[in-house]
């Protein structure tokens, strides 16, 4: 299963991601999210688990969780694809 967790501090980093979310299982990988040109963390990331029940168990456990003082939002991840379509500007002539 595919986590989204946003509200990350942006002194966070890829490795305090994976230690926080593998209390609760195990995690595939754990990713911050950055800009390409400076590299700076955008302040949210994906975490991904293999086990969906220990996914749903840090999903629970952790929204809301505090950080380096900034209260996580975690939650599952929904696909990109299933966003496109939703809003179509159409043109005009």
């Amino acid at each position: 299963m595919k986590i989204y967790v946003g509200n990350i501090s942006y002194d966070s980093n890829d490795e305090e991601l994976f230690e926080l979310f593998s209390q609760y299982g195990t995690v595939e990988s754990a990713t911050i999210v950055t800009y390409r040109d400076s590299g700076r963390s955008r302040g949210f990331g994906f975490v991904e688990m293999p086990n969906d029940q220990e996914a749903l168990e840090a999903i629970q456990a952790l929204d809301g969780y505090e950080l380096r003082g900034r209260p996580l939002r975690v939650n599952k991840s929904h696909d990109r694809r299933s966003r496109q379509g939703s809003f179509r500007r159409t043109r005009r002539y």
